[in-house]
């Protein structure tokens, strides 16, 4: 897979936006991680004051999990498309959290193992199919399957791009999905299952065990695989992990931010700076999941979380509830005093 060459976010407007930074009627250093990602946000839009995000945009993309049949998770796999029911219907958590802090939601069927005739047929638009391979037997996804799955992605980055999308967020609803994003982020970072495996939606110390032998079986499989990046998608992921990267790589190569959630996303976000190297300085890192595999991800893309709350709910939810943060760190830069016109009165 190759895509164009990374354009880093705008190296004169973040110089421009230290400098008024420091020029703030604040004391030195004092706004913390506001300042940063203020600055970071003015990079991103090349401009100084960065502008208002008055259009943020979330896109949840729903799969099933072949691995899921396989004893990983504390839920049953039909949970997934109950919960795709719960989105369209504005029930869920991150639905409740969007509409609090002004946050268009979208939710995607890329996989789900059910036919969801009874949602709009916009939500399924983008089908690849019905449930993935189990990664620890055999790959997650056909070649032809991978490539859809990319594509579409791309295509709904672009939907939200040319709808107005200022910031992009990436949601996922999967039940066993943390299975194989551990599994990528292992196969990207080179380490075993053991150091990536977490307890997912809560299971006990005897399935973790099992999942940690689950996820290193299916490294095992996949052997010299692991060193393409688009093999490991079409090895170890699903359609809505798939379309999750194609989602980061447009977004990147149109030169728009984007806001990660947590381990899946962060997973796809390491895959999309291997397939285009830089794609990183695009991405700020919403939330720190209780997933070992995101903290080991986080540090891998230099990224810092905006929060620390214990979250695991997944679906967008800890990346929407750093959106607040990310447009309090935009008014300290457009809206507070520089020193200098205060001694100037």
């Amino acid at each position: 897979m190759t895509t164009s060459a990374v354009t880093p976010p705008d190296a004169a407007a973040a110089a421009a936006a230290t400098e008024r930074l420091a020029g703030l009627a604040t004391p030195a250093g004092a706004l913390g991680r506001l300042g940063d990602l203020g600055v970071w946000l003015a990079a991103t839009q090349g401009q100084v004051p960065p502008a208002p995000l008055d259009v943020v945009r979330l896109v949840i993309f729903a799969g099933d999990h072949g691995v899921a049949q396989h004893g990983v998770s504390a839920y049953p796999p039909a949970i997934t498309g109950a919960m795709v029911r719960t989105f369209v219907a504005g029930r869920a958590g991150v639905n409740a959290l969007a509409a609090t802090h002004g946050v268009q939601v979208r939710v995607l069927d890329l996989g789900v193992d059910d036919d969801l005739a009874d949602v709009p047929a916009a939500v399924g638009a983008h089908k690849v199919c019905r449930g993935s391979g189990a990664i620890h037997l055999e790959d997650a996804l056909t070649p032809a399957e991978t490539r859809q799955a990319l594509d579409a992605g791309r295509t709904v980055a672009r939907e939200e791009i040319d709808a107005g999308a200022q910031l992009l967020l990436s949601g996922d609803m999967g039940i066993g999905n943390t299975t194989p994003a551990a599994a990528l982020v292992a196969a990207m970072l080179g380490l075993p299952a053991a150091e990536v495996t977490g307890r997912g939606t809560g299971v006990d110390d005897a399935a973790l065990a099992h999942k940690t032998t689950v996820v290193q079986q299916a490294l095992d499989r996949m052997g010299e695989r692991v060193g393409d990046p688009v093999d490991c998608v079409q090895g170890l992921a699903s359609a809505d992990l798939a379309a999750t990267v194609g989602y980061l790589l447009e977004a990147v190569e149109a030169g728009v931010p984007v806001l990660l959630d947590g381990l899946m996303s962060v997973a796809c976000a390491l895959v999309a700076d291997r397939i285009a190297p830089g794609a990183a300085a695009w991405f700020a890192a919403g939330h720190r999941s209780t997933e070992p595999a995101q903290s080991l991800a986080l540090a891998k893309l230099g990224l810092e979380p905006v929060l620390d709350l214990g979250l695991r709910l997944g679906e967008g939810s800890g990346a929407v509830a750093a959106v607040p943060v990310l447009r309090s760190a935009v008014a300290c830069l457009r809206d507070v005093a520089l020193l200098s016109e205060l001694i100037a009165e």
